[in-house]
């Protein structure tokens, strides 16, 4: 569910399962911003309901995990950590995470801070979730000319998951497979990397030039080859989620207007 979304939960799972799918993720934008976003509790009852499981992301607008300023670094290992007992309520089988950034403009000295801050953070978030008992899982990012992350290819997220000395059962990957593409990435070469540490995959699809979360309607290679627990169509509009598994591309009336 993303905050492009107009529909509410209820209305978006009447959707998907409609469709014939049965697992939802919360991207905490829509939760932070829909007037009618449910609590973790009903998120809870809501996935009963509807026979759907579910998984949540970390907000990853208006913060950053590798922030140089120490208060904003502190306040986005806060939003994760509360991300994480969300999804313990709502009983979610993980929460995918992205490994922060820094300007590449900015010079040396603060790019170095920013990359050991984005390991301590996500060492804290990660221990936490084991604490907790929901899995956080890392996500392949695309690259950026603006600014660099740290986990776009395989090896360099196969270096942030050995700097953050925590068990792969509760430290886990997102292998989003659209980044992969734009990053001139082969799925396949994460998935030979990382294997069953792959808890969550995000299906889209791009020409190679931009990140542009289109449909991935030919996606059975890839569910059939990633040992994935969770399987997402990150798409920008309701239509789209229909034209991933070939259905009409309807969305559903919602009670407020999306500009998708």
């Amino acid at each position: 569910m993303d905050i492009r979304f107009g529909a509410s939960v209820p209305e978006f799972l009447d959707y998907i399962t409609g469709l014939g799918l049965d697992h939802v993720e919360f991207k905490r934008e829509y939760l932070h911003g829909h007037p009618d976003a449910p609590d973790p509790e009903r998120v809870r009852d809501l996935a009963d309901d509807y026979g759907v499981s579910v998984t949540y992301h970390a907000p990853f607008r208006d913060w950053n995990l590798g922030s140089f300023n120490e208060a904003s670094r502190r306040a986005s290992v806060a939003q994760v950590k509360r991300t994480i007992d969300y999804a313990a309520t709502a009983g979610a089988g993980a929460v995918v995470v992205h490994g922060g950034s820094v300007p590449r403009r900015y010079p040396e000295w603060v790019r170095s801070t920013a990359h050991e801050n984005a390991l301590q953070s996500l060492a804290e978030c990660a221990e936490y979730a084991q604490l907790v008992g929901v899995p956080l899982c890392l996500e392949n990012q695309p690259e950026s000319d603006a600014k660099r992350r740290y986990t776009t290819t395989p090896g360099d997220l196969a270096a942030v998951l050995e700097e953050v000395d925590v068990t792969p059962k509760y430290f886990g990957v997102t292998l989003d497979v659209g980044h992969a593409k734009v990053n001139g990435h082969d799925w396949r070469a994460f998935v030979d990397r990382f294997g069953d540490r792959i808890r969550v995959c995000h299906l889209h699809d791009n020409d190679g030039t931009a990140d542009e979360h289109e449909p991935l309607v030919d996606h059975g290679s890839v569910r059939e080859a990633v040992p994935a627990d969770y399987f997402v169509f990150e798409t920008k509009s309701l239509p789209d989620i229909a034209r991933s598994v070939g259905a009409e591309p309807t969305a559903p009336e919602t009670r407020l207007v999306s500009d998708a």
